[in-house]
């Protein structure tokens, strides 16, 4: 008899396999297997708020083949994802394989390695019901607010709005920066900078400091009177100081840093972040001289700043050998996590730190090679030792005006000979090179005016880091809550930039009236606090629970009984388009198909213009191509860029001697399923458009449907949009799953 072990995503299942042999079955549930019904509240507020689950649609013929599977096995080992949500799924599977929890043989998995797998097999636990509870928990808090207030908002605001616990806050973060930014009331300011020729030939940029003290410039008053004295003045060197800084490496990424700096330095969105991750964890075929098919990271679902032993030593090696002992630090480095950490796993970090990014790219795609090179350049420094800087300072003084200029130079790269997070810059050695007794002429001094800005718009990096700060969500939900915000229409990402439509200020704006702690920075990460103690086992599901819905319950009511005096106009959003029969600015709306311009003046003007560029009238009229710096993949010539009724795409300039084409696709914001690369949108015969990988032959992901960012509820596979039905399907043919869109 095998030994059946059951995961949740099967493309862990030939790794696993391999690596424990022929007495080892995998079966993976592909997601939850059990969950609340969709059509009710599903949880018994009056007894305990016990949930009521049911199995999920297509997942029938999953579990009649894990009860068989198990019935035959020599013993069952649940191997779902290491954390609550996993610890959750394989309790589900326990409940309908007829198992009790604390006789289950759970195992888990931080890294899919030979060495982890094989050890980790050999030490299984209880299922953790602590750890089931806090997801429990969790579960039936969302389901609570969501089902309870989502009819609230139908009935104040439109129908069709969905309430979160945590989505409304975070729409609240987004309205209230933009709120700020509006009643922002920029203030003058002034810069005054000197222009210095020091000694016999190096020139120096001086900014005022103040007199005595530091002063700041309000006026072109302040900032002449400054500029008259020192253009008829005298400067001389009143101090030059030079010190060294040594600056340490960050560490190790958590899923919130790594969604933050993948973001910043790569663009990518957070659930484009996270799928190309989970493929790195779950397994990539690196070819045989590399160890076949394995994960190349940890666990991408951590805040925890944990290494272990093995892995900071093998980091040692790798340093000492390639860089040499002066960029290994005296100690290995230990990174303190915060209290709120759950420290169950390491941080994200490569599984083997002699995979360098350069050694694998071959087998990557272009998305897993640029994230898995940021993962492992960022573990790597994290070990190494300072970078050290040269810091000079000079003082200038002209009569009683100070001013001064300032310069670092890197004496030793340390961590930054891997990974370049400085924003030092260097001077060249201009300030080292001039003593306190060279000579200073002034070649002239200048005043720019200056305004205070505003505070920045949220970008997908900043705005994962103040959830983060604040404790809103936990690091493995901030891409779904993100992504369910700009479905929901409550905000809009614009140039990367998150801003606040009517519709999510009118949201927020009933919700800090009626339902202020459901919108509270702090009540919420009162919330996230109170299942971190359910899951440490210091607190119960139900006190949580029955703490949170006796006050929210009161609410409610007093809402409800107010409904009339709470309802909501939402504001229509001005366009720049001008009506051509009356002259107005035209309003943008929205109807059954999609976005139009309305005119304001309705029903004196009924003068409407639809926004869908595919309806526009199609022009015959001939266009000049357009010149590129691109060259010609056949014969080195410049490429244009030419028009056809298929859409847009690259010709060769030598045609017809060469008749190079390729298409310009355009690229959608999912990624690629298989491989986590871009999707890119295409046009075949008869103008029929579908959506295939960018990395095509290697990977053959097309499809007609437009691939979403959506997951199956019932089996975790990518949801499709049916267009012309605006259903959403599921792309498994097996599992059936449909939802009807508003």
């Amino acid at each position: 008899m095998s030994k059946l072990i059951i995961i949740e995503s099967p493309f862990k299942a030939p790794a696993i396999e391999s690596y424990l042999g022929k007495d080892y079955k995998v079966l993976a549930t592909k997601g939850h297997i059990r969950d609340l019904p969709r059509s009710t509240l599903g949880v018994d507020v009056d007894n305990g708020f016990k949930p009521k689950y049911i199995t999920i649609q297509g997942k029938s013929d999953t579990i009649s083949q894990l009860k068989k599977e198990a019935k035959n096995a020599e013993a069952v080992y649940f191997a779902t994802d290491p954390d609550r949500e996993g610890e959750a799924i394989s309790w589900h599977i326990a409940y309908v394989l007829g198992l009790e929890p604390e006789k289950c043989l759970r195992v888990s998995f931080n890294e899919i390695t030979k060495s982890i797998v094989q050890s980790e097999i050999k030490k299984p636990r209880p299922i953790d019901m602590s750890l089931v509870d806090a997801q429990q928990a969790r579960r039936v808090l969302d389901r609570i607010v969501g089902y309870k207030l989502s009819p609230y908002l139908w009935k104040t605001i439109k129908s069709g709005l969905s309430a979160g616990r945590v989505q409304s806050v975070v729409t609240r973060l987004i309205v209230d920066r933009d709120n700020e930014i509006n009643s922002f009331v920029p203030k003058e300011y002034w810069t005054v900078e000197a222009d210095l020729k020091v000694g016999s030939r190096t020139k120096i940029t001086a900014k005022y400091y103040g007199s005595e003290a530091k002063r700041e410039l309000t006026s072109k008053e302040m900032a002449d009177e400054i500029i008259e004295d020192c253009n008829n003045g005298k400067f001389e060197i009143a101090s030059l100081v030079t010190s060294t800084k040594s600056k340490s490496p960050a560490p190790p990424f958590t899923t919130s840093t790594l969604q933050q700096e993948a973001s910043r330095r790569l663009g990518y969105h957070s659930s484009r972040i996270m799928k190309i991750a989970q493929g790195l964890y779950e397994g990539v075929n690196v070819g045989s001289a590399n160890g076949g098919t394995h994960g190349l990271i940890t666990y991408m679902r951590t805040d925890s700043l944990r290494v272990s032993d093995e892995a900071s030593q093998l980091a040692k090696k790798y340093i000492v050998d390639r860089f040499g002992k002066s960029y290994y630090p005296p100690k290995p480095r230990v990174f303190k996590s915060k209290s709120s950490a759950q420290d169950a796993h390491e941080a994200i970090r490569p599984t083997n730190v002699e995979l360098t990014p350069e050694i694998v790219k071959e087998h990557l795609t272009t998305d897993q090679y640029k994230l898995y090179k940021l993962i492992w350049e960022r573990f790597v420094a994290s070990q190494m030792k300072n970078a050290e800087f040269e810091i000079t300072e000079a003082t200038f003084k002209c009569s009683k005006h100070i001013f001064k200029s300032s310069a670092s130079n890197a004496i030793f790269d340390g961590y930054l000979a891997v990974y370049n997070d400085s924003d030092d810059e260097e001077s060249s050695g201009k300030l080292s090179k001039i003593t306190k007794d060279d000579e200073v002429k002034c070649e002239g001094v200048t005043g720019t005016q200056k305004f205070t800005e505003p505070p920045a718009r949220y970008t997908e990096g900043s705005l994962v880091k103040v959830m983060e700060e604040k404790g809103i969500g936990r690091p493995s939900t901030y891409a779904q809550t993100i992504s369910t915000i700009i479905d929901r229409g409550y905000v809009v990402l614009e140039k990367k930039l998150f801003k606040s439509t009517p519709l999510g200020v009118a949201t927020v704006d009933l919700m800090k009236k009626n339902f202020p702690k459901i919108v509270d920075y702090k009540f919420t990460a009162n919330v996230e606090t109170s299942l971190d103690e359910i899951a440490s086992g210091n607190e119960s599901f139900e006190n949580v629970l029955s703490g949170f819905y006796g006050d929210f319950s009161n609410t409610l009511k007093d809402a409800q009984e107010h409904l009339k005096e709470n309802k909501v106009k939402i504001p229509d959003e001005e366009s720049d388009i001008v009506c051509d029969k009356c002259g107005r600015k035209m309003v943008i709306k929205t109807g059954k198909y999609g976005k139009f311009a309305a005119c304001p003046g309705f029903p004196e003007c009924q003068n409407i213009k639809s926004l869908d560029d595919s309806k526009a009238k199609k022009t015959t009229a001939k266009t000049e191509p357009e010149q590129t710096d691109l060259k010609c993949e056949k014969c080195g010539s410049p490429l244009l860029i030419r028009s056809s009724r298929y859409g847009k795409f690259y010709a060769c300039s030598s045609f017809p001697k060469c008749r190079y084409t390729k298409a310009i696709r355009e690229e959608i914001d999912v990624p690629c399923p298989k491989c986590g690369g871009k999707v890119l949108k295409g046009k075949g015969k008869h103008n029929a458009v579908f959506y295939s990988c960018e990395n095509y032959p290697k990977c053959d992901f097309s499809m007609w449907d437009l691939p979403t960012n959506k997951t199956c509820p019932n089996c975790g596979s990518m949801l499709a949009l049916k267009q012309a039905k605006n259903v959403l399907c599921c792309t498994n043919k097996e599992c059936g799953y449909k939802e009807e869109q508003n």
